[in-house]
């Protein structure tokens, strides 16, 4: 379920909070055992990049999940995300005569 009132928890924080903490594992260890370099792990850990699909089959690989589950987590921020951008859009917009409660009729000829 996606919490309303915050930003769902990222895929980085879940695998640097469930994962390599408790396994004790570096950010260097796991990049080593995905063959992937270092600044990918490390991007992904401090939220500055978004699970990949191929991120997500390596991430599941090695840590005994799914892809789908890190696929989801992503889903999930991206979506907050885009609802937020696009509220903040909305509401920059001009009143428009056509939304609802307008007094404005509108006729058309066929």
């Amino acid at each position: 379920m996606t919490p309303k009132n915050r930003r769902p928890t990222s895929p980085g924080e879940i695998l640097r909070e469930e994962f390599l903490i408790p396994k004790k594992m570096t950010q260097a260890d796991l990049a080593a055992r995905l063959g992937v370099p270092i600044q990918r792990i490390n991007l992904l850990v401090n939220n500055r990049r978004a699970v990949t699909a191929e991120t997500a089959i390596l991430l599941a690989k090695a840590l005994g999940t799914t892809p789908e589950f890190w696929m989801n987590l992503q889903a999930q921020c991206d979506l907050w995300d885009a609802q937020r951008s696009l509220k903040a859009a909305r509401s920059r917009l001009p009143p428009s005569p056509c939304r609802r409660g307008s007094s404005v009729t509108l006729r058309w000829r066929i």
